[in-house]
């Protein structure tokens, strides 16, 4: 078994834990049927053991990492892919609109082995973009794959499920063990992929909708009735009775479709 050499100093802060093994990163690039003419974002590169696998099945490779110390390394690795363009800045903060603006490309897909404490603010940033991904395929922590594919009436089921479940159509890949990493870290991961719907539902008013889902699950342990105090609650009854609840329910217990039409009856 051959692995991957990282002569670097590991910064848990920013969740730098590398791939070791060249197998497991042509399993991520497997989820997605890249061309010759596609476009992909990669958020920390790291050790550029994942970019350089997606550089050779890739039109064009942008790749975002915020630790500058990389730059040698990263500069080293990649000197013979000049396909590949590495923004050293915070993914976070930056406009993806801007920055993939003089690309030319016929698919834009999102692969990265993302950093485990943003996991969720860069899977939000990537819905609430205008760039219409073609698949998005994430390697996060097995917990949060779990939270990302959970069903209504799960334990996992919450805000950041209902959302997704929205725009994507979600399937668990594979299972990742901590063995694989440098350095190994104290949970197991999963590879998630995320291919948008063809059709999504009719949705009047999506920030509306966004902040109902946010609200409703404010505190999981309450009903609709005390997380969505501040609403106007006969319209949100009303739906409810459709589908043969009441106010009392939970969040937990309701799916995207009943979520997308109580966000419809309250825009007036």
């Amino acid at each position: 078994m051959i692995v991957e050499h990282y002569d670097v100093t590991f910064k848990k802060q920013l969740g730098q834990n590398f791939l070791k093994r060249k197998e497991v990163v042509e399993r991520i690039a497997d989820v997605c049927p890249f061309t010759k003419h596609d476009l992909v974002i990669e958020v920390g590169p790291g050790g550029a053991i994942l970019t350089k696998e997606l550089s050779k099945r890739a039109c064009q490779v942008l790749a975002y990492e915020i630790d500058e110390d990389l730059k040698e390394q990263l500069f080293k690795k990649l000197e013979n892919f000049s396909n590949v363009n590495i923004l050293f800045q915070d993914f976070l903060m930056s406009s993806l609109e801007d920055d993939v603006s003089n690309y030319s490309y016929e698919n834009v897909y999102f692969v990265s082995n993302v950093p485990y404490y943003i996991t969720t603010p860069i899977i939000m940033k990537i819905i609430n973009s205008s760039l219409p991904f073609k698949k998005i395929c994430m390697m996060v922590q097995k917990e949060v794959g779990n939270r990302f594919s959970a069903v209504p009436g799960s334990r996992e089921y919450g805000s950041i499920s209902v959302f997704l479940s929205y725009f994507y159509n979600i399937k668990k890949e594979f299972f990742v063990s901590r063995k694989e990493f440098i350095p190994e870290p104290n949970v197991d991961s999963v590879v998630v992929s995320f291919t948008r719907k063809d059709k999504l539902l009719p949705l009047k008013n999506k920030d509306l909708f966004f902040t109902l889902v946010r609200d409703s699950f404010q505190f999981k342990r309450k009903n609709l009735r005390n997380n969505l105090k501040k609403y106007n609650l006969e319209p949100i009854s009303t739906v409810l009775k459709k589908y043969g609840y009441d106010l009392t329910v939970r969040a937990e217990q309701l799916s995207v479709e009943i979520f997308v039409d109580i966000a419809n009856e309250l825009v007036v």
